[in-house]
């Protein structure tokens, strides 16, 4: 059955650039390196070793004044030799760090890509933002796109205090881009629209009205049923692979951004006492309320051709 699934996966999903578009090397003083990509002394090549077995890269990219880490999960034609420049504006322009990883067998990442894989790649990433750079869950961002939002589904589902998650183009499963199925079978992959359903986050959905690959209904539908739905953005004539080159993507995505650091600020001064100098601590019971409002508010499954 497993087998099946992963069959099936790599005929829908994964498609990684051959040859990679780039290498790892290692330097005189011991620091992982990428040959032919700008210095830039405050990103990081890590090599991190999975639970499926496998070695993996991911990019960290450090802002000096950053708000929260974003954790992209990349589409399935692209690999993140691909993504510098992409990497560079988002970090800019949204002031934020940015963990960039390539899904087993891409790039320079061993291993072969399956769904299972993509799961224990995502984890990895993870648990080295935690131990290396000391992320924590409420200053974590996920951002998916196309079939990165599989993985990115699969950790959200699991992190109950996660600050937020970007759905770009996103699937509601494998067998839905072919087949306007309405039950999920056995056999389907990244079953996000039921994932979706156990995110407690705020969910921001980014879709283009013409996606010729990605049908919009599926950002609509995982917009519909995500919890805390953040204003959603639908961009009107926008395909599946250029809605970064819309202007209204990176403003929609700063606001987000702001969005989650004003909650991040309201939800610290719940949790401060609010206490007088001369008030005894044993004098009242602190309770906090709950918020009760919610925010309102490459790259293609089966390409039509592997240069896209």
């Amino acid at each position: 059955m497993g087998n099946v699934t992963s069959n099936v996966a790599a005929k829908l999903a994964f498609f990684p650039p051959d040859p990679p578009t780039y290498e790892v090397c290692r330097e005189e003083n011991g620091k992982l390196a990428m040959p032919g990509v700008t210095a830039d002394k405050n990103m990081d090549v890590n090599l991190i070793d999975t639970k499926g077995g496998n070695k993996i890269v991911a990019t960290f990219w450090r802002h000096p004044f950053a708000r929260f880490t974003l954790l992209y999960s990349h589409a399935n034609a692209a690999d993140i030799g691909q993504m510098h420049e992409l990497f560079y504006e988002l970090r800019a322009h949204l002031r934020v760090n940015i963990m960039s990883y390539d899904y087993s067998g891409y790039g320079a990442s061993s291993g072969k890509p399956t769904e299972l894989n993509t799961y224990y790649d995502i984890e990895a990433v993870y648990n080295c933002l935690q131990k290396e750079y000391g992320v924590k869950q409420e200053d974590l961002i996920l951002y998916g796109q196309s079939v990165g939002s599989g993985p990115t589904l699969h950790l959200a589902a699991r992190l109950p205090k996660l600050r937020g998650v970007v759905l770009h183009s996103a699937i509601l499963s494998g067998i839905r881009v072919l087949y306007p199925v309405k039950m999920t079978f056995w056999f389907d992959i990244f079953k996000n629209i039921d994932k979706i359903r156990r995110v407690t986050c705020p969910v921001l959905v980014v879709h283009g009205t013409n996606d010729e690959t990605v049908d919009w209904s599926h950002g609509k539908r995982l917009w519909e049923l995500s919890k805390e739905k953040y204003e959603p953005l639908w961009v009107k004539g926008g395909g599946h692979c250029n809605l970064e080159s819309y202007p209204e993507y990176i403003q929609h995505l700063n606001q987000f951004i702001n969005a989650m650091e004003m909650n991040s600020i309201r939800r610290s001064k719940q949790l401060t006492p609010n206490r007088s100098i001369t008030e005894p601590k044993h004098d009242k019971c602190l309770r906090f309320k709950k918020r009760v409002a919610a925010l309102k508010k490459g790259c293609c499954i089966v390409p039509k051709n592997r240069s896209s």
